[in-house]
């Protein structure tokens, strides 16, 4: 099923979810899902938008829970909707991503039950190791881009088509 078909199908709007990006310099801290949706990916941290929270809230409550920081300045950096055209539409994997570039928190990175951060340069990010669609979005974030993007994943998680506005 191709992409635009599919999108009228999806009740809209998708269900909110964050990702925070750490920046510091040329490098780039990254997280290791150990657990849950995502598992065994390098990614950013974040996570649902909860009832009543702003995403940026959501945001920052993500950033503490997963790996003990509290981000202090959040910058916008990419809205992606995300369809999964194998999946059952009741299951509502389809989401819309929020992602944050922070380069000021309080804390250090910590390791947690569900993630373990690592910093990484941004110019070797371990994409082979990340979802799919990361290559395609995250080194123009990281470039200093805005983005907005649609990925479809097939039922392998691989993108079957994307369209970057």
């Amino acid at each position: 099923m191709k992409l635009a078909e599919f999108k009228k199908k999806v009740p809209h709007p998708l269900r909110p979810v964050t990702l925070i990006l750490l920046v510091d310099e040329d490098r780039v801290l990254l997280a290791m899902k150990k657990r849950g949706f995502g598992e065994g990916w390098w990614n950013g941290v974040g996570g649902k938008v909860e009832e009543g929270e702003t995403i940026e809230l959501a945001a920052k409550r993500e950033a503490y829970e997963e790996i003990a920081v509290r981000p202090t300045k959040l910058n916008q950096a990419a809205t992606i909707n995300f369809y999964f055209l194998d999946e059952p539409i009741e299951k509502n994997w389809n989401q819309q991503m929020h992602v944050f570039l922070c380069d000021s928190w309080a804390g250090e990175p910590k390791e947690s039950e569900e993630m373990r951060p690592e910093w990484h340069a941004k110019s070797r990010l371990p994409i082979d190791k990340m979802w799919p669609g990361d290559r395609i979005w995250m080194p123009k974030v990281l470039a200093g881009e805005k983005v907005k993007a649609d990925l479809a994943f097939n039922a392998n998680k691989e993108v079957e088509e994307h369209i970057i506005y």
